[in-house]
């Protein structure tokens, strides 16, 4: 069983949109993100409506496929193109999974390795690690200077260029000239 996200006029007004709250007005394009019902005895198809400018926003690429396979007239379409357009380029500017290097919002954040503050605007890195709450231990991200790589990697007992390969290849907000510098500074 293929799960298809769709596209439709809502049919009776009363659904909610999962990413709003708002009621989906009867005959507004609607966007339902299909998903397994496991309170079915058949485990049957259901859908969780999105109004279709929150939707695409929330999942762009889910949208943009459901919207090709679309027959019918979309109302506002260059403005919903438009949103889509930027919802995907903001998406492509996410890290690629652990490790990946981006720029410090903010000087608060402390180095995992040499335990000093890392400055706002500095390149740090970012590797996953579990994080205990007291209550229960989640993965998240730990962060480091970007000088502090190969000292964490001799640490952890991590082949570095092996470790600066992934990182080159998972970073994507921060140009490969600016890493290298930043690894070697």
């Amino acid at each position: 069983m293929e799960l298809e996200d769709i596209i439709e006029p809502a049919k009776s007004g009363r659904a909610r949109c999962k990413t709003t709250g708002d009621k989906i007005p009867k005959g507004e394009l609607r966007f339902g993100e299909a998903f397994v019902n496991t309170f079915s005895s058949s485990g049957s198809i259901g859908y969780r409506w999105h109004k279709l400018e929150a939707a695409a926003k929330r999942f762009p690429k889910k949208v943009k496929k459901a919207l090709e396979a679309y027959e019918g007239e979309v109302p506002e379409r260059e403005k919903l193109e438009g949103i889509l357009a930027e919802a995907l380029e903001k998406e492509a500017s996410k890290p690629g999974g652990y490790p990946y290097a981006d720029h410090a919002p903010t000087g608060r954040a402390t180095c995992i390795v040499t335990g000093e503050k890392i400055p706002k605007g500095s390149v740090r890195v970012a590797v996953e690690r579990e994080i205990d709450t007291g209550s229960f231990v989640r993965k998240g991200p730990g962060y480091m200077r970007a000088s502090a790589v190969g000292r964490w990697c001799e640490e952890e007992g991590l082949d570095e260029e092996a470790f600066v390969k992934q990182l080159v290849a998972n970073t994507r907000v921060v140009e490969e000239k600016e890493l290298r510098a930043a690894l070697e500074g």
